[in-house]
């Protein structure tokens, strides 16, 4: 079976999503199938195909959410020795070699990405590029405008 590498904060977060959607969300769509119901005709009901569809929706995530953390492998990075080496979950400092600009990122899992949050994909580019590396160590990255030079700071397990 292939495991899916996910931080110990992206794990929580599905569980949390998961607790909504069962506790919260699935009553609250079963309630409203419910109320539709008394409203007759379901052909030309469109409340209760709309709860309908919104019950397919959170089903589906809720089984999308249960596989996925059986089989991830959750990584708690402040539990793993820090060798000085990029790995998954471990936040980089990085200068851009061509713009002097100073970058920090996280590697999490796909599930977990978010540029915006500073948070990048395991399987991105970037990632790619710099697993494996140590601090002072040059990275280059394949971007669509060509590659990119960059020289890693820091390195830490947080």
């Amino acid at each position: 079976m292939n495991r899916t590498p996910m931080t110990l904060e992206g794990a929580k977060k599905l569980r949390k999503e998961l607790e909504k959607l069962k506790k919260i969300i699935r009553p609250r769509i079963i309630s409203s199938i419910v109320t539709a119901r008394e409203y007759g005709d379901l052909k030309e009901n469109s409340e209760y195909h709309a709860a309908r569809e919104e019950q397919s929706f959170c089903e589906s995530r809720i089984q999308e959410i249960q596989s996925k953390l059986s089989t991830a492998q959750i990584i708690d990075i402040t539990k793993v020795p820090n060798h000085g080496k990029v790995i998954f979950g471990s936040t980089i400092t990085i200068l851009n070699l061509s713009n002097n600009i100073i970058y920090s990122y996280k590697i999490v899992g796909d599930d977990e990405s978010n540029f915006k949050k500073k948070l990048i994909s395991i399987n991105s580019p970037m990632s790619r590029g710099l697993i494996g590396k140590k601090e002072k160590d040059l990275a280059i990255i394949k971007t669509p405008s060509g590659n990119v030079k960059y020289k890693i700071l820091k390195i830490e397990y947080i």
